[in-house]
C-alpha cells in the first residue's frame, strides 16, 4: 500500500506525509512529476500558495485512475480541473473554522456532525463543479468538503494534517482505508 503526497509548496504538506507514514508506504513528490511515472494506490494533493504553481496536478486528476484527496489548495485544483470556480474568501489567513458534516460518506465517516479545524480561506471553491456533491460547510464557506459522484475524488478546504484540526488523523484515516478498496 502506497500513498504518495504531491508537494504543492505549501508549508504543511510534509506534515501530510508524516500523519500517514506509520500506515502505508509513502513518499513527498513533486508536483512536475509526470502522470506515469506515478505507481502508488492514492494521492494526496497537498496545499500551496496559487493555483498557478500547480505543476501536473489536473493530468492526475483527469487521468489517474486511483483516488485522491485534495487539501485547501488541492481541493481549489481539483474545482477548477472539473469546471467549479475558485474566489478568494472572507478569511485570508489560517484560522480556527466550524465544519458542519452534511453528508458523511465515506471520507468524513464516524467524523462528528460538528467539528473545529484550522483552515486558510485566501481562496476556496464557490462554485461546485459538475458531477460533485457537497459534503460540508462552515459559516465562512458553503463548500468545505465535496466529492465526486462516480470516481474517489475528495476534497477538503481545511487542514487535516496540523494538530489544531479535531479528528484530521481520523480523515487521513478514512482516506487510506478507500485506498486500500
Amino acid at each position: 500500500m502506497r500513498i504518495l503526497v504531491v508537494n504543492n509548496y505549501g508549508q504543511f504538506n510534509h506534515l501530510i506525509r508524516r500523519a500517514i507514514r506509520d500506515k502505508v508506504e509513502t513518499d513527498l513528490i513533486s508536483n512536475e512529476t509526470a502522470p506515469e511515472k506515478i505507481d502508488a494506490d492514492g494521492l494526496i494533493l497537498g496545499g500551496g500558495p496559487t493555483l498557478d504553481r500547480a505543476g501536473c496536478c489536473a493530468d492526475y486528476l483527469k487521468t489517474l485512475d486511483i483516488p485522491i484527496l485534495g487539501v485547501c489548495l488541492g481541493m481549489q485544483l481539483m474545482g477548477t480541473t472539473f469546471g467549479g470556480k475558485v474566489a478568494p474568501g472572507t478569511i485570508g489567513g489560517y484560522a480556527e473554522v466550524d465544519v458542519e458534516v452534511l453528508k458523511e460518506n465515506d471520507i468524513l465517516k464516524g467524523l462528528p456532525p460538528k467539528f473545529k479545524t484550522w483552515a486558510s480561506h485566501m481562496d476556496q471553491v464557490v462554485e461546485l463543479p459538475d458531477q460533485f456533491e457537497v459534503l460540508a460547510r462552515s459559516n465562512v464557506c458553503e463548500i468545505e468538503a465535496m466529492k465526486h459522484l462516480t470516481r474517489p475524488l475528495y476534497g477538503v478546504q481545511w487542514h487535516p494534517e496540523v494538530v489544531h484540526t479535531e479528528h484530521g488523523q481520523e480523515l487521513l484515516d478514512n482516506f487510506i482505508a478507500i485506498c486500500k478498496r
